[in-house]
């Protein structure tokens, strides 16, 4: 039992991955199932939706309101994200409309998505700073929620809400997620301790709700490339930009910690993206091919992180 366990684990994001995939492309191309499109969509949209509150609600019960803090790496992250994101933007704006343009809005929102909330499960999985996920969670989807709506109306002139209108649709968007899980873990820490002891237990169980949230995401990112009608060099140009995009995060991030649990917290915070979320972004707010960059840079980052968890259970292979 304990080998089937190991082998699940090893081979859980590569299995979603694949099977994400594969569930949308056979609904895709069975013309029998389309009927089922108008409600399968919103209920793969919105299940993604619970598994990131699920997600959250585990790590806020393993936390306490005082283990969040801000850290170094943290505004060296928040200035990366926010930084590039604003220097893409300004690019977007000297360019005419075309591919160029397209490519350079993709990194654009590759650079601002905010962390993943499965980043504290593989950040915990891998030996890092929970708390510190966390806190980045919060900081980086308070800057995201102020930060779009300045920058989107100049990239995208045809959208006509107002600042505050953007800022009241994303936060709807992101802050019941974000908020709801964290003061639900903690009344229930406060005032049922015994219940809250057996939610520490049943967290160790996140690990396998991603593997569920993920088989979403790429349900989600597979429609979203499929529907795109890109050509070849479109979709190249894209792979390519998301590849780069996810690598110099991950990258960059590692670089800010200062020991071993530092490199790995950092990294993850800053490389691990809330794809659905720039899936949707990228559709409501610029164009629907960008939201193609959404879906390939959750290829790219469950990859990635596949890699690192089976390095860190198999340390000699």
């Amino acid at each position: 039992m304990h080998k089937w366990a190991a082998v699940i684990r090893d081979w859980m994001l590569p299995g979603a991955i694949v099977l994400g995939t594969s569930l949308y492309i056979i609904y895709h191309f069975s013309p029998g199932l389309h009927p089922f499109g108008p409600w399968l969509h919103p209920l793969v949209s919105e299940g993604q939706r619970l598994v990131i509150a699920v997600l959250l609600f585990f790590q806020f019960v393993k936390i306490s309101p005082h283990d969040l803090r801000l850290t170094h790496w943290h505004f060296k992250a928040l200035a990366i994200q926010a930084g590039l994101f604003l220097a893409l933007a300004a690019g977007v704006l000297l360019m005419q409309p075309g591919h160029v343009r397209m490519l350079l809005e993709c990194a654009m929102l590759c650079f601002i998505c905010p962390t993943a909330a499965a980043a504290g499960v593989i950040t915990d999985r891998l030996g890092g700073k929970l708390p510190d996920t966390v806190s980045y969670v919060v900081i980086i989807n308070v800057a995201a929620t102020f930060l779009i709506p300045l920058v989107i109306p100049l990239v995208n002139p045809s959208a006509q809400m107002g600042f505050w209108s953007y800022v009241g649709h994303i936060a709807l968007k992101v802050f019941p997620m974000l908020i709801l899980p964290g003061l639900v873990a903690w009344l229930i820490r406060y005032t049922t301790h015994k219940l809250q002891r057996r939610l520490m237990r049943w967290a160790s169980y996140s690990f396998y709700v991603w593997g569920v949230g993920l088989t979403l995401a790429m349900i989600l990112a597979t429609r979203a490339l499929l529907l795109s009608g890109l050509g070849a060099w479109a979709i190249a140009g894209i792979v390519g930009v998301s590849i780069l995009s996810c690598f110099v995060q991950f990258f960059s991030g590692r670089r800010m910690g200062k020991d071993r649990e530092d490199k790995i917290t950092a990294g993850q915070a800053l490389g691990q993206k809330n794809t659905g979320f720039l899936i949707w972004l990228g559709y409501n707010y610029l164009t629907p091919v960008t939201s193609v960059a959404g879906g390939l840079y959750a290829i790219w980052q469950n990859l990635f992180n596949s890699w690192e968890l089976y390095r860190k259970e198999h340390p000699a292979g």
